[in-house]
């Protein structure tokens, strides 16, 4: 009996196992992704973060378009010129999702992009103790969990990247700014003394006539 139990439990375990996906690309224009939901009545975690521009000088505020549609073609979401996003929605239709991102700026973005898809098993058709049912569906909500806490890390990591980007490069604009501030100063007092002289020369030039 508690071989059969143990078997279920393994069973279960991968049963109920969450097909997910994490990348991180640039986009010039336009890209799309596809992922699979075998399940209606699932649920399907959805993240991006614009991490950076290819351009020291410039940060996309605009952010990119994200439009997601379904199995058949149908829109089920759209983001419109967002930096960051999560957005978590039940699948009605089973099949194949599509996540499509626009970039409207002239620079290329690198995005962070996330997707989970949460399965929860029922163990009816498994577990035959009345018993033995209750605990199947509470490993299952709490694998559920586990996966909702590593989506979430993933999320804020992603936005800590790009904040740390972001720190970095205004750090950066700001020594430039403050080298061409000293040499702008430097050469207009370098300017200013070689006017002088010439000012004083000719004075002289013309007191000694």
């Amino acid at each position: 009996m508690m071989s059969l139990k143990a078997t279920i439990v393994l069973l279960g375990l991968v049963w109920s196992f969450q097909a997910a996906i994490g990348i991180r690309f640039v986009i010039d224009r336009e890209e799309c992704f596809s992922h699979k939901a075998d399940y209606e009545g699932d649920t399907l975690h959805v993240s991006f973060v614009v991490i950076k521009s290819d351009s020291q000088w410039h940060f996309n505020e605009d952010g990119v378009d994200l439009v997601i549609h379904g199995p058949t073609g149908e829109q089920v979401h759209d983001f419109r010129e967002q930096i960051s996003a999560k957005h978590d929605f039940v699948v009605q239709k089973k099949g194949v999702y599509r996540f499509c991102f626009t970039n409207k700026s002239p620079y290329h973005e690198t995005i962070d992009f996330d997707v989970q898809l949460g399965h929860f098993a029922y163990y009816d058709q498994h577990a035959k103790d009345e018993h033995f049912t209750p605990l199947m569906e509470q490993i299952s909500k709490l694998e559920e969990a586990l996966y909702n806490i590593q989506f979430e890390q993933h999320w804020l990591e992603a936005q800590t990247d790009r904040q740390a980007i972001v720190n970095e490069s205004m750090s950066k604009r700001a020594v430039y700014k403050a080298l061409f501030e000293s040499f702008a100063l430097i050469g207009a007092s370098v300017l200013q003394v070689y006017l002088l002289r010439r000012l004083f020369e000719r004075k002289l030039g013309m007191s000694r006539v």
